[in-house]
């Protein structure tokens, strides 16, 4: 868990998505301003705050990895993206982080004895900022791809992927084939692997003689969900933990499917001194029992990583 200040735009994007997805029990609205006072017990009702990795201590082996110049500093910069449960989520306080993304910055950090200095920022902004030495890490769920592997190392912690949603009423079952989308529109997140899948598939379409499927792209995290709740989206796609956290929050929705699996890492840029420290931290929570306590805390066991790994190639994509 961590705590900052959040931008009147990031902070906007969190409370769409309580209001579409039902994590809050708040009063929404899109002025951009703090969140209404939620009833007691709301907010933990809604996100899960118990504290599992106070107990981290430091590594040594894996903080003599560190550069000395960051050992002596015993600072980072962190970029994170806040968008949706249980990758990272505001609370109702509107400051308060919480998600995956969050307990596994403060385990690492606690693992390397570090103290990092948190910075909310676009999902679609951070790579490239990690390029020009703007931060020092960032997060965001990002998925390890081939082409981000050009300019961004990552040490992997979780696996996660893409996946497909429908509104309840949907005769889709499950998308195997992007061809089933034809004629469909789509709403997904902007500068994310999955506006990238659908745009670098879309002649398939043609193709197949049917008419094009259209991209629905959107910047703020609930926004493909009200989409889809209003009827202007037909499907979302987004990250499969993403997904099932929402519909089972969310009624008349549900997931279809899993499409692809993709690792999830780390982000920093190409060359970066620090990523066989955070390997290392990495290591040694999966055997100090904290990473297994961060699955559980979030429900999703199932993304687990054998290994921890620097920029491994990218997970197969499906043939169709």
């Amino acid at each position: 868990m961590s705590t900052r200040t959040p931008s009147r735009r990031t902070r906007t994007a969190a409370l769409a998505l309580a209001c579409a997805a039902g994590l809050a029990l708040t009063a929404c609205s899109g002025g951009g301003g703090a969140p209404a006072a939620a009833p007691a017990g709301a907010a933990e009702d809604a996100l899960p705050t118990q504290d599992v990795v106070a107990g981290t201590g430091r590594n040594e082996a894996a903080a003599a990895l560190l550069p000395p110049e960051v050992r002596e500093r015993g600072t980072l910069t962190l970029a994170a993206s806040v968008g949706a449960p249980p990758s990272s989520a505001y609370l109702p306080d509107g400051r308060t982080v919480v998600g995956l993304d969050a307990d596994f910055s403060a385990a690492v950090a606690a693992a390397l004895g570090l103290e990092l200095k948190h910075e909310a920022a676009g999902f679609e902004v951070i790579l490239p900022a990690l390029g020009s030495g703007k931060y020092d890490v960032g997060t965001g769920n990002f998925g390890v791809t081939d082409e981000r592997r050009k300019a961004i190392d990552f040490v992997t912690y979780i696996n996660d992927g893409q996946g497909f949603a429908a509104r309840a009423d949907s005769p889709l079952k499950a998308v195997t084939d992007l061809t089933q989308l034809c004629g469909l529109k789509v709403a997904t997140g902007a500068g994310t692997t999955f506006e990238q899948t659908l745009e670098k598939n879309k002649g398939r379409c043609a193709e197949a003689g049917k008419k094009p499927y259209e991209v629905n792209v959107f910047s703020e995290s609930g926004a493909p969900w009200l989409s889809l709740r209003q009827g202007r989206s037909d499907v979302v796609m987004s990250t499969i933990n993403g997904i099932r956290y929402a519909v089972e929050r969310q009624p008349g929705t549900r997931f279809l499917n899993e499409y692809r699996r993709l690792d999830v890492g780390f982000a920093f840029k190409k060359g970066s001194p620090l990523t066989p420290a955070f390997q290392a931290a990495v290591t040694g929570l999966k055997a100090d029992g904290t990473y297994d306590r961060i699955l559980r805390k979030w429900g999703v066991t199932a993304s687990a990583i054998a290994e921890s790994r620097i920029s491994p190639p990218e997970l197969p994509a499906p043939a169709k």
